[in-house]
Formats: C-alpha cells, structure tokens, sequence
C-alpha cells in the first residue's frame, strides 16, 4: 500500500477529489491511504498566520519556515538519511512532472506533498525541510493544490489491482517510449457522416496494432515532437517504418 500525506491550507479542498471514481475505490480497497493535514494546526499564534512580506520588496506574500518546517518534520521526520518519507514540495521551479517519474513514486517509499501558496515559499523551507521539487507544467496556479492532485490521480492508477484492466497501463500515452496515443473510435459505426476507419473492424489485430502504432507516430510527430527526442533508442520511434 501507498501512502500519501498532503499539507495544505486548504484541506478542504481534496474531499470530493478523494471520495470519487478510482481514487476513492484505491482508497477503499486500501491500495492507497491518502490524508490531508492543515498546515494551520502548526502555527502558534491568535491570528494561524502562515506567510509574510518578502524581504527585498516585491508583490504578494511568502509563506513563512514557521510552521511550516515543523509541519513537515512532524509529520516526515527531519531532513536526512534516515528520514523514510519523500517530501515532495509542488512548485513552477521544481522538476517537470513525467510519467516515469509518477511511476517511481507509485513504488517508492511514502510521500508528503507540500501545497505552498502566495507568492512562493521561503527558500529556507526548501534547504531545511524538503526533498524533491516538482512542476506540472509551465504556467502559474494560485497554489499546489491542483498539482498535488496531479500527483495523486497519476500515482493512484498505477498501483496494482486499481485499475480494472491493467493492459490500459501498458498501452496508454507516454508507455513504452513516451508516444502518445493514436486516434480512438467507438459505437456508432458512423456518426454525422464519419466512419469508424474500416481496418478497426475487421478483426485483423497484427494489421489493427500496426495502424494503431502509425497514427501514434504521426500523432506524435505533429504535437509532441519533444517526444521524438526523449524516446531515445529502444522506443517506438526507432522500428523502421514500411514504404
């Protein structure tokens, strides 16, 4: 089983996210234990206070090492090698998100997401307290609350026994080689003038995977060209296409 604890502002937040679909199921079937903790509880003075002004000026506020330091010892232990919890901080400057990168954390050991807020979080936080930084992307949230469900839904179906077909792992986007995913079609055979691309149907799975791996090629080359690169030598992108 996984565990993950998220420290947050806003804990509020995450009890629909955790009581729907999978992760709710995950959760039930204890393949994952998921707890919230406000980071609030930590603080000691009247008014919870949880961030200040930055030294230097500037816009916006900064969230402060009190208390989220103890926070984060209290419920990961302090920083170092004996410290059996990863402390993940969610952050535009951390490392980009990427599928390896979930599937090391569904099998690593326990997780703590940190959600900053404001402007950002003081840099001594980071050298004191955490582990691992991580983006989910270039653009800016008001928060890592979003992120850190990022995190949890990706993680959560990659663990054994979640999902009910565990082939959809192996085939999905950015498996084996990072390509993405090619064209998908369902019932009805036609819709509004469009047909189900006839090779679909009929019922020849070496010649229906080989167009299946086409169209992800070009798929990828078109929108994802990165991709290419990132595959490296093994993917799918090195079997020599047929003229």
């Amino acid at each position: 089983m996984q565990k993950i604890d998220i420290l947050t502002i806003f804990p509020e937040l995450f009890g629909p996210f955790l009581e729907t679909a999978f992760v709710a199921l995950a959760r039930k079937q204890g393949a994952v234990s998921v707890e919230t903790h406000n980071l609030r509880d930590w603080t000691q003075d009247r008014h919870r206070s949880v961030d200040d002004s930055p030294y230097g000026g500037g816009p916006g506020m900064v969230m402060t090492p009190e208390p989220l330091v103890p926070a984060i010892e209290a419920l990961a232990g302090a920083k170092g090698p004996d410290r059996g919890t990863r402390v993940v901080c969610l952050t535009p400057q951390g490392q980009p998100l990427c599928q390896s990168k979930l599937a090391e954390m569904a099998v690593g050991p326990p997780l703590l997401l940190v959600c900053g807020r404001y402007e950002g979080i003081d840099q001594r936080i980071l050298d004191l307290a955490v582990d691992d930084e991580v983006s989910i992307g270039d653009y800016v949230l008001s928060g890592g609350e979003v992120p850190a469900m990022v995190l949890v839904e990706g993680i959560v179906r990659l663990l054994p026994g979640v999902l009910g077909n565990p082939e959809s792992i192996r085939r999905e986007s950015f498996q084996g080689g990072g390509v993405l995913e090619g064209p998908q079609y369902t019932r009805p055979p036609v819709y509004r003038g469009l047909s189900v691309p006839e090779i679909l149907r009929s019922g020849d799975h070496a010649a229906i995977d080989e167009w299946r791996r086409q169209n992800a090629q070009a798929r990828t080359r078109e929108r994802r060209p990165d991709l290419l690169v990132k595959a490296g030598s093994g993917g799918p992108f090195d079997q020599p296409e047929q003229d």
